[in-house]
């Protein structure tokens, strides 16, 4: 798992990585562009939506959703990702926080329309991931979406199946989204496969 300076030290090229994995439709980007479609045109439905971004990397999604006319908060835990986001992003607000210990102040303090993550939340682990959502669905308004774009799969099968796809190329240290087991939690969870290996899940308040 990439800590904050594996993440610093990869924000110059991360694009390009994630683009060349979508590209040739490869574990584990597969989908990548149209996981964050799906996303951006679900929260396009809403006029003037306000939207927190976990984990928002360069800002390849909420720089397009910030163009829009989106009201853009934001936490990610490496600075040199802020930096390349508040450049594209300059009235988004935009905070230093490690989200594995969850929301940093100022973002506890509003509701938002929709929290997004997308291929961030993986670093959780299964407990992690459980205990985190309700706090997101809780700062969503009445009516509000949490949506989350990432490598995913309806079932244990699906992942096991990838995982045997991918061989070598398989990170054991992400740790993916299972739909049907969080169901169990969070019964009202909606999926939508997107690729091989990524998914869409929503959760509304």
């Amino acid at each position: 798992m990439l800590d904050s300076k594996g993440f610093n030290l990869w924000a110059d090229g991360y694009d390009q990585a994630v683009g060349v994995s979508d590209a040739e439709n490869t574990y584990p980007f597969a989908g990548y562009k149209d996981v964050l479609g799906s996303i951006f045109q679900t929260i396009m439905e809403r006029p003037d939506p306000v939207v927190l971004d976990i984990g928002f990397g360069t800002g390849v999604l909420t720089t397009r959703l910030y163009q829009c006319g989106c009201t853009i908060y934001g936490q990610d835990f490496s600075s040199k990702m802020i930096q390349l986001a508040s450049e594209k992003m300059p009235d988004a607000k935009l905070y230093q926080g490690d989200f594995t210990k969850g929301l940093v102040e100022p973002l506890l303090c509003r509701n938002y329309d929709f929290i997004v993550a997308t291929y961030s939340l993986h670093h959780l682990t299964d407990e992690q991931k459980i205990s985190f959502i309700p706090i997101l669905i809780e700062h969503l308004q009445e009516g509000g979406k949490v949506l989350i774009g990432d490598v995913a799969f309806e079932t244990r099968e699906d992942l096991n199946q990838c995982r045997l796809n991918a061989g070598d190329q398989w990170d054991e240290e992400e740790i993916y989204f299972v739909a049907e087991e969080l169901k169990t939690k969070f019964p009202s969870l909606a999926f939508t496969k997107v690729s091989s290996c990524a998914g869409v899940i929503s959760l509304s308040r």
